[in-house]
């Protein structure tokens, strides 16, 4: 299976926070599954990082990602093609892109976001009611 990770879920991921529960934990750490971390998470890392929300290194970033043996997944036309008709149930263009990646990768997203449950992707919730 492939999984697409939400921006907070990486961070989760790479954190070791409760946050992320045991199920989507497990998907996660299966080496039956590949997991993909998009270079648009990576953006969204550097911007909050850059106006003071997040702490983070993104030289440390890239050696987690690749000690874990995560695939960073950049940004192709189709996953631009697949953008443009997405409704805009919210306006976080950051979410916008990872969602229309998920769709092209026919990926399973692990998020929290309440807002990507609108959209028509498959969704494991970082939270699964085991904390």
């Amino acid at each position: 299976m492939r999984l697409l990770l939400d921006t907070h879920a990486l961070i989760w991921w790479l954190a070791d926070d409760r946050r992320l529960g045991p199920q989507a934990r497990a998907l996660i750490a299966d080496p039956a599954n590949q997991v993909l971390v998009s270079v648009v998470s990576l953006w969204e890392i550097v911007i909050k990082v850059r106006i003071g929300k997040l702490e983070a290194e993104i030289g440390a970033v890239e050696r987690a990602l690749v000690r874990n043996n995560f695939m960073r997944l950049g940004i192709t036309p189709a996953h631009l093609a697949a953008l443009k008709p997405l409704p805009q149930y919210h306006r976080d263009p950051f979410d916008h892109l990872l969602i229309a990646q998920t769709t092209v990768e026919d990926a399973l997203m692990v998020s929290d976001d309440e807002n990507i449950a609108r959209y028509p992707v498959r969704l494991q919730r970082c939270y699964d009611g085991e904390k």
